[in-house]
């Protein structure tokens, strides 16, 4: 609401407009001295004496509060509900503009929580591209704004920031941010279902990348238990899929592709195409783990392709590094080499785990050409890069690949010491935080 002297001109204004007297627009519900008192600002109007007075001046309560009118609120909604479509069905690239032109609409009519949205989708918008540090700008803007408001508000700008730091490789930063609200939604006694499935679900994938396996199957546990009372049909299909790597962690492949199944088929209804594409990406890595080389190749190659139409280069680039392992199964190292050698030309913007990934990747390519320097040297910046992430279990098994490398070389002391640092990382499972795990908030059965 504007302060009252702008109000009370234009309230005079209006009445002007329409050849009101002070006493025809007060009666019968106030006075002409009232109404006078308002229209020279020296008293702030009720939301009743608003909407009592808007209506006799045939305007809406926001436009005689605000000097909006309603219609323009209504319009920006629309748009970026338009603008949600785009990011979709769409490339990241071309939603990005519309959001960028719908925060200045917003800013300049005042109207915070169309800025909120407008952020938040930029923010989305700049995940996929692998704009990670602007992605966190947008989602810190998306809290400031919402720092007033009730924590689960800000529950989605929080997710999208821990978000943005995971596939940075800060792990244990993205578990920090997450596990630090679910304990805060806890105290506070808001414990909001919508809100603790978007954390839950967003803090399963770097406890699995943590190796703290216990830890994602509890979170798993608590989303599934809260989903009955999410409306959103596309944060559950989120939390699915989600779900489905706690099922893979313990070894659990067809629950896991039941979990994706029921996201693919909600994904698919609403034509969410980046979600559906991540879908078709962790069906590969499902099959993968089971053995069926070429079905997880169809899988994976699906993925790319629907990315890549995207233009998600960040996600894109990802995917190649799980395709170029089946690849190197296949014994395909060519193909290989050549997709993970473009997936490290993106320098810093992949994060320390895809990265450490990738160079796990061509020292196992190396190795099995023979070639035992070089697999060395890849193995080396890989453990550096997984040391920073904090990804315990794949360092624990790079730690064995070196291991192995420099036994069969004679180096029998580098070896222990290469295997001591991985069962240095494996004997700390879950050791992701500052402190304990997250207590489970109360909330509510239906």
């Amino acid at each position: 609401m504007d302060d009252p002297a702008t109000i009370g001109h234009r309230v005079q204004r209006l009445r002007a407009q329409r050849g009101l007297t002070q006493r025809q627009l007060a009666e019968p519900s106030y006075t002409p001295a009232y109404v006078s008192t308002l229209e020279s600002g020296k008293v702030r109007p009720s939301e009743t004496a608003l909407r009592f007075l808007a209506e006799r001046l045939g305007t809406s309560y926001e436009e005689l509060a605000t000097g909006r009118p309603a219609h323009l609120a209504t319009e920006l909604r629309l748009a970026l509900t338009d603008a949600h479509h785009q990011l979709a069905t769409g490339t990241a690239d071309e939603a990005a503009v519309h959001y960028r032109r719908l925060l200045t609409d917003a800013e300049h009519l005042g109207l915070v929580p169309e800025q909120v949205e407008a952020l938040l989708g930029l923010g989305d918008c700049a995940l996929e591209t692998g704009q990670l540090g602007d992605a966190g700008c947008h989602f810190q803007a998306a809290e400031r704004l919402l720092a007033e408001e009730p924590l689960p508000r800000r529950a989605r700008a929080i997710r999208g920031r821990a978000v943005a730091h995971l596939l940075a490789g800060e792990l244990r930063y993205a578990c920090y941010l997450l596990e630090s609200t679910i304990d805060e939604l806890g105290a506070s006694g808001l414990a909001d279902p919508e809100a603790l499935v978007i954390l839950y679900a967003a803090v399963i994938g770097p406890y699995i990348d943590m190796g703290a396996h216990a830890r994602a199957a509890h979170a798993a546990e608590l989303a599934l238990a809260l989903a009955p009372q999410v409306d959103d049909p596309a944060l559950v299909a989120g939390m699915h899929r989600q779900v489905a790597r706690t099922f893979l962690a313990e070894g659990r492949t067809a629950d896991a592709d039941a979990s994706l199944a029921k996201a693919q088929a909600i994904y698919q209804q609403l034509s969410l195409r980046t979600d559906l594409a991540h879908c078709h990406w962790m069906r590969g890595y499902v099959q993968a783990q089971k053995g069926e080389l070429a079905s997880a190749e169809g899988e994976l190659r699906a993925a790319r392709d629907m990315l890549n139409a995207k233009r998600a280069a960040l996600f894109t680039a990802q995917v190649e590094v799980e395709l170029a392992d089946v690849l190197r199964r296949l014994g395909r190292h060519d193909e290989a080499s050549d997709l993970l050698s473009a997936f490290l030309e993106l320098g810093d913007r992949h994060g320390a785990v895809h990265a450490g990934g990738a160079h796990r990747l061509l020292g196992l390519i190396a190795e099995e050409r023979g070639d035992s320097e070089t697999a060395e040297e890849h193995y080396v910046v890989a453990l550096g890069l997984l040391e920073r992430s904090g990804a315990s279990g794949d360092l624990a098994d790079l730690c064995r690949l070196l291991g192995d490398l420099l036994r069969r070389g004679g180096r029998t002391e580098a070896a222990l010491d290469a295997y001591r640092t991985g069962l240095g990382h494996r004997s700390t499972p879950g050791t992701t935080t500052l402190g304990p795990a997250p207590t489970a908030p109360a909330f509510p059965r239906h």
